[in-house]
């Protein structure tokens, strides 16, 4: 899909589309966070996950090579911060990988798989 544009701070956030083209959506990083934290807005709805997760999702597709749904067993559980608002991740964290170089990613309208660049 290309590039991220945006800087990836809340000023400049990277504008972004989930994996079917069919939404767009920002996302930032919050450092100041504890923990650190990757911020996705999606219309209304602010979500929020581990800052780290973008570095271990990396980790474990190269690791594994190609995957499916991203796993999230390095954190022992889930990335996401808000509670009740924890899913989502195989929606909006793997094109941020994509658009930022360390990842290829299917764009079909489902069941889209992912490898390390």
């Amino acid at each position: 899909m290309g590039d991220a544009k945006g800087t990836g701070s809340k000023e400049d956030p990277w504008v972004l589309q989930t994996p079917p083209g069919t939404s767009e959506y920002q996302m930032w990083r919050d450092e100041e966070a504890d923990p650190p934290a990757l911020v996705c807005q999606v219309g209304k709805t602010q979500l929020s996950y581990q800052l780290r997760c973008i570095e271990d999702l990396h980790a474990m597709l190269k690791a594994e090579g190609d995957s499916g749904a991203a796993r999230q067993r390095q954190v022992g559980g889930w990335y996401g911060l808000k509670k009740g608002l924890r899913g989502r991740f195989g929606m909006y964290v793997p094109p941020l990988l994509e658009a930022l170089g360390l990842a290829e990613l299917e764009h079909n309208p489902r069941n889209n798989r992912m490898r390390a660049r």
